[in-house]
């Protein structure tokens, strides 16, 4: 029973009682907040319209929204009714998540505590509560102790130092202090931030199930699966019953007796039960390698045919290894195929923990869209059972980390029990997940000796399959260490030692729309501190340098809209480089390459494949491009194309195609030639012969078909001649293009389902055309998922857009698909259900000419 409604809540200054008279049902709570559980304090005090929203604009400041929060403890209170069929069994209260403390009271009596965010509270209340009746729980929640001084983010003084003391008291939401992707969170995310719920059992557990599986690699064609689980007895007397395990149609069950308040651990494997010997079973793949097949364990305690307790586990039968012979670095293979790593940094789910299953939903969906197949769970800031299920449902590995940042960043925790008792309950909590693939101790760093060598402990005790990793940087060809600031496509293809790379990155700016929805229209035409607040300011992005590397590039910005429309170019020029260049050394020896970062925690310019309002940018189609299993390229440091395939058989019999464009439209050097690709390898086919007389800035398409002629993979690329290579300023003189559309819409099973055709009828080029649903009123649907967007489209070409949205999302209001891009229009037409338009607002004419300056007086110090 999920108790997520009743709460209330009150700063502990106002509340003079003592946690037995307040969870007495005869006290009166006047005044009292009303609470959102699960949630942090801050996230109950917007709600109720104490504070705004803390992500838009200016309003995080401290004059707005006091530091103080973050020294308050709050009382929680919630009056819940018992079910009467709780009787005559033993009823636990449950907290999944508490931040940082708390002391929890039940009808008068202090029944226990909690320490660290990311463990939980099983408290039995059976002495406590009358099934039938009505129970008050409150509970005491205080901050962390050390929970810093935050440095403010502005331009004057940039995004500062990251992190603090914070850090000391490890298990907990340590970038909330402010990072250089986070502003300080004045409440530190304190408060009962996972669901609080109550269940019954017998007088016998069981806990901590440990489902493995082994294939007998290279062969998939059966595995040995071994379920272990914890039997206790939480009573006075000993008990006996049985322990029955079912896997769809296999079987299995031990007797077992247990002393008095006693446990005992139980393994069934393929030694002592055949059944778990299983024949062809259905295996688990990332993103792109096959499908995400799970299966199922229940297991029950009976005692005389009554069920003293059972639980339900998802797991998967696949195998990870980690290394691959002729090579000393670290390289993940699943069910013996070797895995190149595309993966994102996750830094914090979303700044105030505000984080239902829709949303992670489909933030998780993004990234299988964008051929992510690896997040990284960075010092294990997003840590909840959505998201290990979510990763699990789309295929997203996870290099999952505890709680301790750069050394640089803050110092080591001060309470090692608290910490070790926190990194215990995670792994037991999440291990039986089958996206987990790495365990990592620290960010950037080495744990102190008197963690690492519990760490080791505990993985031998608890985790007998996978990958323990002491540091983010360090070991097996591991590094981060970015950069994290734009660069020039050529400059993502120096890899040094930077083998398995888990931390670079680059600015990249959301649309227009998104600025607009982040910030008072005030701040539209001027960078200042709210720019600042939003991460575009002096600091490892370099935000204070930015605009003027993409008016250098691009040409001088007009305005908001002029500056998004450019800045979309240098976001896919980046972020395809970001990956790219990592295939070109494809397992030989690259073999990962993790953006800093996938994911926004707030509405930022920089690091991110989507927009806080989940709309994506060029940055996401462009690792899409970059992140398929069978890919054509041009490598942008040597000139050659490279057919890139992820695959385990050889690409046979292939053929590429070839084709320069001038910046009028005309081809002056097309090539085709036909190839085999080796296996799990980049295969270079020789370089692009660019003609002597190609306009100084000219455009290359690439084309990959198998034998077949089923096109695999398109690319293209817009570039500059080699004497100025990074002046590509004549693109403003590429003519307007009016595209022609064809659309039509199918609503089914609760998804519309719209495809989008375009058209260039022109002789030019039109270059990186953007689609974007929106209601018919305007507004824009979110989420949705296209399957492609941001395309160029040569003469005469046409291509198709698929996308899907959930039709709740519409509002019962018809689908309106607007289209802009670098220098393309479209035709208005009608189908029904859905329209299309040219998005009028996302043209610089449509904006008077305002420079987007700097603000350079009356900044914030």
């Amino acid at each position: 029973m999920i108790i997520s409604s009743g709460w209330q809540l009150q700063d502990v200054a106002k509340v003079p009682q003592s946690g037995e008279k307040i969870s007495n049902p005869s006290y009166n709570p006047e005044s009292w907040y009303a609470a959102t559980v699960p949630g942090t304090v801050l996230t109950s005090l917007v709600n109720d319209k104490v504070y705004p929203d803390p992500t838009y604009g200016e309003n995080n400041r401290p004059e707005i929204i006091p530091e103080s929060l973050s020294h308050t403890s709050y009382w929680y209170r919630a009056i819940v009714e018992i079910p009467s069929n709780y009787a005559s069994r033993h009823i636990w209260l449950n907290f999944d998540g508490i931040n940082y403390s708390s002391e929890i009271w039940v009808n008068g009596k202090k029944i226990g505590t909690t320490r660290g965010a990311f463990i939980r509270g099983n408290f039995d209340v059976s002495p406590n509560v009358k099934p039938g009746g009505k129970s008050v729980i409150a509970v005491l929640v205080s901050p962390q102790p050390h929970p810093g001084v935050p440095h403010e983010h502005t331009l004057l003084n940039g995004l500062g130092l990251n992190g603090g003391i914070t850090a000391l008291d490890g298990p907990t939401f340590l970038s909330t202090i402010g990072w250089d992707w986070l502003p300080a969170i004045r409440d530190r995310d304190t408060g009962i931030w996972q669901k609080v719920y109550l269940s019954t059992t017998g007088p016998v557990l069981v806990k901590d199930p440990l489902i493995t599986t082994d294939l007998p690699l290279p062969r998939t064609d059966s595995s040995d699966i071994s379920v272990q689980a914890t039997v206790e007895n939480v009573t006075d007397k000993p008990q006996k019953g049985v322990l029955k395990g079912t896997v769809e149609t296999i079987s299995f069950e031990q007797s077992v007796e247990i002393p008095a308040h006693g446990k005992q651990t139980v393994t069934f494997d393929a030694k002592n039960t055949p059944t778990l010997h299983v024949d062809h079973p259905r295996l688990w793949w990332p993103n792109g390698y096959g499908p995400q097949n799970l299966y199922k364990l229940h297991l029950s305690f009976e005692q005389n045919t009554a069920v003293s307790d059972a639980q339900d586990v998802n797991f998967g039968v696949r195998k990870i290894t980690y290394e691959v012979p002729g090579s000393e670095n670290l390289t993940i293979s699943v069910n013996g195929v070797p895995v190149f790593i595309r993966g994102g940094d996750w830094g914090l789910d979303e700044a105030l923990k505000r984080i239902p299953r829709e949303r992670l939903e489909a933030e998780i969906h993004l990234h299988q869209l964008a051929n992510i197949n690896l997040i990284r769970n960075w010092v294990g800031q997003s840590t909840g059972e959505d998201f290990y299920e979510l990763c699990d449902k789309y295929g997203i590995l996870l290099w999952d980390e505890f709680f301790q940042p750069n050394p640089s960043d803050g110092p080591d925790p001060d309470d090692l029990e608290t910490y070790m008792a926190n990194v215990r309950d995670k792994i037991l909590r999440f291990r039986n997940h089958p996206a987990i693939a790495v365990w990592c101790a620290r960010n950037e760093g080495f744990p102190p000796k008197s963690i690492d060598d519990r760490l080791r402990v505990l993985m031998a005790e608890l985790e007998p399959t996978r990958r323990y990793q002491p540091s983010s940087t360090s070991g097996a060809g591991v590094r981060s260490n970015g950069p994290y600031h734009w660069r020039e496509p050529r400059e993502f293809y120096i890899v040094g030692d930077d083998f398995f790379k888990t931390e670079t990155g680059s600015v990249s700016v959301p649309t227009l729309e998104s600025v607009h929805g982040m910030m008072p229209q005030k701040d539209w035409e001027t960078i200042n501190d709210d720019w600042a607040e939003h991460d575009l300011a002096k600091g490892a992005q370099w935000g204070d340098k930015y605009p003027g590397q993409l008016a250098s590039r691009y040409g001088k910005v007009s305005n908001l809209a002029d500056f998004v429309r450019k800045a979309q170019l240098m976001n896919y020029e980046a972020y395809r480089a970001m990956y790219e260049g990592r295939n070109a050394q494809l397992f030989h020896p690259t073999t990962a390459v993790i953006t800093w970062m996938s994911a926004p925690a707030q509405p930022s310019f920089v690091w991110q494949l989507y927009h806080y309002d989940l709309e994506p940018n060029a940055s996401l189609f462009a690792v899409r491009s970059a992140g398929e299993l069978q890919h054509i390229q041009f490598n942008q440091t040597n000139g050659e194309v490279q057919v890139i395939n992820n695959l385990p058989e050889p690409l046979t019999d292939a053929v590429v195609h070839e084709t320069v464009f001038n910046l009028d439209g005309s081809i002056p050097w097309q090539h085709e030639a036909h190839f085999t690709a080796a296996p799990d390898a980049a295969t270079t086919l020789g370089p692009v012969d660019f003609p002597a007389n190609v306009s100084n800035v000219n455009f290359l398409r690439l084309d990959l078909h198998d034998a077949s002629g089923k096109l695999l993979s398109t690319n293209f690329y817009w570039r500059a001649n080699t004497d100025h290579p990074d002046d590509l300023t004549d693109l403003n003189k590429l003519p307007a293009v009016t595209l022609e559309p064809l659309i039509t819409r199918i609503d089914e099973a609760g998804q519309c389902r719209i495809v989008v055709t375009l058209h260039n009828p022109s002789h030019d080029i039109a270059l990186m055309a953007h689609v974007q649903l929106r209601r018919r009123s305007g507004e824009r649907v979110l989420p949705v998922y296209y399957d492609a967007n941001y395309v160029s489209l040569t003469p005469g070409e046409t291509r198709a857009i698929h996308i899907e949205a959930n039709l709740k999302d519409l509002r019962g209001d018809g689908a309106l698909v607007v289209v802009d891009g670098w220098n393309v229009s479209v035709t208005p037409a009608e189908a029904p259900g859905v329209a299309i338009a040219p998005n009028v607002d996302a043209q610089p004419s449509h904006w008077p000419e305002t420079g987007l300056p700097f603000q350079t007086v009356g900044l914030r110090q």
